[in-house]
């Protein structure tokens, strides 16, 4: 149909919505927001405080709070750096003993009253090696250890003795606590210390050895 043209204004008259009257597809309509309505799921869920995550598990045992220090002990102990010669002569072996978490370290162990540290070296050699046939020949040094038990801060001192054993064919056995006892190279033995300054007097050890001087 063709359209008329104002001639005030030269223009088309303007086009105008045609509304329909038949009523609106409300099963289309309605179709969707009835699915939102039975898929509607909650912007965010509950926490369950009673169940915490591996992370805020370590966190919260980084974090824990110590117990205070209460009391400082003062434990006094003995051992002593136990060695034979090779059969050659020329050097030495140090015996080591593994303790229950696996450390290798020396023969020691605590002072006991009445005895004195020397006493107790030989003691605690005798108990933990079961090695019998040896000669205390000097005294070393003495290293400390500081360590925590529960509320007490732990001061240790140890004495520490050179000592020959005498019978190079005499077994060594460790008692039930231990993981391990054995002859090491002193080379070796240097290297499975796990102290360090029971290290530098096996050193010196070594050297009183070599020049007798004892």
């Amino acid at each position: 149909m063709t359209q008329r043209i104002n001639p005030l204004t030269r223009q088309r008259p303007r086009q105008v919505a045609e509304i329909s009257k038949e009523p609106p597809n409300t099963e289309l309509i309605n179709r969707e927001p009835l699915a939102r309505r039975r898929l509607k799921v909650p912007d965010a869920l509950p926490i369950d405080e009673t169940k915490k995550s591996p992370f805020k598990k370590i966190t919260s045992a980084m974090f824990r709070k110590k117990v205070a220090i209460q009391e400082v002990v003062r434990e006094p102990t003995s051992g002593g750096i136990v060695f034979r010669l090779t059969r050659d002569q020329k050097d030495i072996e140090i015996l080591l003993i593994q303790d229950s978490k696996g450390r290798w370290t020396i023969p020691k162990g605590h002072i006991e009253p009445g005895e004195t540290a020397k006493m107790t070296a030989r003691r605690e050699i005798e108990e933990e090696t079961g090695l019998r046939n040896v000669s205390i020949l000097t005294w070393l040094g003495k290293i400390h250890f500081k360590y925590r038990r529960a509320d007490k801060l732990v001061l240790m001192t140890t004495q520490i003795y050179l000592v020959q054993a005498l019978d190079t064919h005499e077994m060594p056995v460790g008692e039930k606590w231990m993981k391990g006892i054995k002859w090491f190279s002193f080379t070796d033995a240097l290297d499975t210390i796990e102290y360090d300054d029971i290290g530098k007097l096996m050193l010196i050890a070594k050297k009183k050895v070599r020049t007798g001087d004892y």
